[in-house]
C-alpha cells in the first residue's frame, strides 16, 4: 500500500487570507481501492479472514466508489464479493460496474423499495439463507472496524494543524478523524447529501460507539451539496477544472469537489483566522468521473 503524502496549496486567496492549506492525498493509497474505501475495508478484510469467510457481500449503488473499491479489493486478496445493487440492471454496464464485474463480483439487483431494507434483521437474515455464510459489509461499508481504520487517517499527518476537514457520505471516515482527534483540532465535515444535518447523529453514535467518548471539537457544514447527493451545478464542475489545472489534484464531483468548493468559500468568507493551518482529506473515489462523464456529458 502506497502512503498518503500531504501536498501544500499555492493560491492567492489563500495568501490573502492568512491560511495554509495541505492535502492529504489519501486517493494515492492504492489504483484501485483508493482513499477512504481501503481505510475501511482494511480491518473488515482482516476479520472476514479470521472468520475464514470466503465471500464478502455489501451494497450500494449503481456508481458506488465502495462497490468498486470491494470488488477490487475481493480480487486482490482473495476473497469472492456478491453486489447488491439499488434499482434495475441497464446494459450496458457503466463503468464502476463493469470494473466491479471485472474483478469478479456478482452482482444482485433489488428494487430501490427492498434496498431501504438493507439494515434490517431480517432482509439480512434472508440473504444468508439465500448466499450462505457471507461476510455482510453495510453500505458504503461504514461500521466501527471501518471507524478503526479511518482513525489512521489522522495517525501519520506530520505537520501541526488547526483543523481537519473532510466530505461525508454514510459518516464512517469522518466519525474515525473525529475519534482519533481526541477533543484536540477542530473538524468540519462536508456532507454531500442534501438535509445532511442527520449525519451529526449517525457521527455521534458511531464515535460513542468506537472510543466510548463524546466530543466537542467537531460540526457540520452542510451547505454546499450542490442540490443533493450526485447533483452537480456548473460552478461546481469550473471550480474543479479550474482546481486541477492549478493544483494538479484532480476531483470528483459527488465527495471531494463539493468539500474543496465550499472550503475555499469558507476561506473566502474569513471563516478561518489569519494563521490557521487547514489539513483537507482527498477521500479518492476518482473512479466515479468515468460514470459522470459517460451519463452526463461532463469532463471531470
Amino acid at each position: 500500500m502506497e502512503e498518503a503524502p500531504l501536498q501544500k496549496l499555492e493560491d492567492k486567496l489563500l495568501q490573502a487570507q492568512g491560511v495554509e492549506l495541505w492535502v492529504k492525498r489519501e486517493d494515492l493509497l492504492h489504483p484501485h481501492i483508493s482513499g477512504n474505501k481501503w481505510r475501511k475495508l482494511k480491518y473488515n478484510l482482516q476479520e472476514a479472514q479470521r472468520q475464514n469467510h470466503q465471500t464478502i457481500l455489501t451494497f450500494g449503488g449503481a456508481y458506488s466508489n465502495h462497490i468498486a473499491a470491494t470488488a477490487a479489493a475481493g480480487k486482490e486478496y482473495g476473497f469472492k464479493t456478491i453486489g447488491i445493487i439499488r434499482g434495475e440492471e441497464h446494459l450496458p454496464l457503466n463503468p464502476t460496474l463493469s470494473f466491479a464485474t471485472s474483478c469478479g463480483m456478482q452482482l444482485h439487483y433489488i428494487t430501490r423499495e427492498k434496498y431501504k431494507l438493507k439494515n434490517d434483521p431480517a432482509f439480512l437474515e434472508e440473504l444468508l439463507l439465500q448466499f450462505g455464510q457471507v461476510y455482510l459489509l453495510p453500505e458504503g461499508g461504514t461500521n466501527l472496524l471501518a471507524v478503526k481504520g479511518c482513525t489512521e487517517i489522522v495517525h501519520d499527518i506530520s505537520i501541526k494543524y488547526d483543523y481537519i476537514c473532510c466530505a461525508m457520505g454514510t459518516g464512517g471516515t469522518f466519525a474515525g478523524i473525529v475519534a482519533s482527534l481526541a477533543g484536540k483540532q477542530q473538524a468540519l465535515g462536508f456532507p454531500a447529501l442534501k438535509g445532511g444535518e442527520f449525519l451529526k447523529q449517525e457521527t455521534e453514535e458511531l464515535v460513542l460507539g468506537y472510543s466510548g467518548q463524546s466530543y466537542s471539537n467537531w460540526q457540520l457544514i452542510t451547505d454546499y451539496h450542490f442540490g443533493g447527493y450526485a447533483k452537480v451545478k456548473p460552478e461546481l464542475l469550473a471550480f474543479m477544472e479550474s482546481f486541477r489545472r492549478q493544483h494538479y489534484i484532480r476531483l470528483e464531483p459527488v465527495y471531494t469537489g463539493k468539500m474543496m468548493y465550499g472550503l475555499f468559500d469558507l476561506i473566502g468568507q474569513g471563516y478561518f483566522a489569519r494563521g490557521s493551518r487547514v489539513v483537507a482529506v482527498h477521500t479518492g473515489g476518482l473512479q466515479g468521473n468515468a460514470g459522470f462523464q459517460e451519463r452526463l456529458g461532463l469532463q471531470v
